[in-house]
């Protein structure tokens, strides 16, 4: 089968899977292992003074949030350049909902945790505030934070769309790390709005989406073997089986 692999493809193949190497390392201490240390649920006196304690901690968090989403828009257009010759039009919106669209979500939403850290450091004019109500603005900075990542997921599920639909179309990528995108993308974005609509039912859902999100994980993993160990070149008009 002729599958037209060049240099170009190539490189672009190595490229994307560096980024998702980055962003594999540095996405989870953000968005699981700074919240899982500093974030007690339901508990704002309890966050405050964790956060408090550890502010290094929260802050490295955010920059950890700030600096996987820059990589997002890299490997966003890594993606599109080995992609685009399968097809343009899916691959301009895996760049829209990978990257121009949830990314600025991203880092408006870092807004939050910015006003969480000045109502913790008690500036002048939060001085007609007592603490627990400065305790507890600062944990509704933290809950809106933790929604904004929840309206982002849309988007992370959405962009696994086209993604999935390049790579079964594509003769380079495994055709079944598709269909598991597939599934992974519709999880983020059904279990949104299982939240907001069916609230009673978050959790269940949640629970099954996050079997099906699972998906996404061979073809990151995919991506970050093929970065190191690319895929021999087929020179144009050369066949492979």
């Amino acid at each position: 089968m002729t599958t037209g692999f060049d240099e170009q493809q190539r490189k672009s193949l190595r490229t994307a899977g560096f980024w998702y190497f980055l962003m594999t390392i540095s996405a989870p201490i953000g968005l699981l292992y700074v919240p899982s240390k500093l974030v007690i649920p339901g508990d704002a006196a309890a966050t405050v003074e964790l956060i408090r304690a550890s502010e290094s901690l929260f802050r490295f968090g955010i920059a950890s949030e700030l600096f996987h989403q820059v990589v997002a828009v890299f490997l966003a257009l890594a993606l599109y350049h080995l992609f685009r010759p399968v097809n343009e039009n899916q691959a301009k919106l895996l760049v829209v909902f990978g990257a121009l669209v949830s990314v600025p979500i991203m880092f408006l939403n870092v807004l939050n945790e910015l006003a969480t850290l000045i109502l913790l450091r008690g500036a002048d004019f939060l001085s007609s505030f007592d603490k627990n109500q400065l305790d507890a603005l600062a944990f509704l900075f933290i809950r809106l934070h933790e929604l904004g990542i929840e309206i982002a997921s849309i988007f992370w599920g959405l962009w696994l769309l086209p993604f999935g639909i390049l790579i079964i179309r594509s003769v380079f990528v495994p055709n079944i790390l598709g269909y598991l995108l597939f599934l992974a993308g519709s999880a983020y974005v059904v279990a949104f709005f299982a939240s907001l609509l069916l609230p009673q039912y978050t959790t269940a859902i949640g629970q099954v989406a996050l079997i099906l999100e699972i998906g996404e994980l061979p073809t990151v993993l995919w991506f970050m073997i093929r970065a190191i160990w690319p895929p021999l070149i087929i020179e144009p008009g050369s066949a492979a089986s």
